[in-house]
C-alpha cells in the first residue's frame, strides 16, 4: 500500500494528511507547536494517535524515539561507523533491528529487517516536487510505524544538513 505525503508542509505546529493511493485521508500528522523538544503525534482518521514521535533531548547523537500508548515502541538513530552518510538504524524494544538506508534528503530509501524490504520511500511516482510516498511493501506490517520512521530519519537528516 502506498502512502502519499506533501513535503512541504513538515514543520513544528502544522497539521497534514497522509493519503492513501486512493486519495483517502489515511493518518494525520499533528505537529506540537510550543513544546520543548520536536514533538509529532501520528492519529488515525478518527483522531486516535497511533504513535507519537519525540526527539530525544539529552542524547550524545541525535536520537528520536517512537512511542505506542506512552510507552516505547523504537529509537530512532545516525548509524555509527557507517561509511553512508544516510543510515539509519530504527531499534524496537523487543531488540529488533531495522536498517534506514539511501538517500534521504532526496526522499529515495528503505527500510528493510534482516534483508528483507519492508518500506520503500520514493518520489519516482509522482510529478509534484515535494511529494513522496511510502510504500509499504508487507501486508502484515506496521504501516503507521514505517510512516513514523521515515519522518523522523528525514526530519533527523534535515536537521543534520541544516546544522542544528
Amino acid at each position: 500500500m502506498k502512502y502519499l505525503v506533501r513535503d512541504k508542509i513538515l514543520a513544528i505546529g502544522d497539521d497534514y494528511w497522509i493519503e492513501d493511493e486512493r486519495g483517502r485521508h489515511a493518518f494525520l500528522v499533528d505537529g506540537k507547536a510550543m513544546r520543548l523538544r520536536d514533538t509529532l503525534e501520528l492519529k488515525d482518521p478518527a483522531g486516535q494517535v497511533l504513535v507519537t514521535l519525540r526527539q530525544k533531548m539529552f542524547a550524545l547523537r541525535d536520537t528520536m524515539t517512537i512511542e505506542r500508548g506512552d510507552e516505547p515502541l523504537a529509537t530512532v538513530r545516525r548509524k555509527r561507523l557507517s561509511l553512508l552518510r544516510n543510515h539509519f538504524r530504527v531499534t524496537l524494544v523487543d531488540g529488533t533491528e531495522l536498517d534506514v538506508s539511501g538517500r534521504i534528503l532526496d526522499r529515495e530509501f528503505t527500510v528493510e529487517y534482516d534483508g528483507e524490504l519492508l518500506a520503500h520511500i520514493s518520489r519516482q511516482w509522482f510529478h509534484v516536487r515535494d511529494t513522496y510516498a511510502v510504500n509499504v511493501v508487507r501486508e502484515d506490517a506496521d504501516a503507521a510505524l514505517l510512516i513514523a520512521v521515515a519522518v523522523c530519519v528525514i526530519r533527523m537528516a534535515e536537521r543534520d544538513r541544516d546544522g542544528d
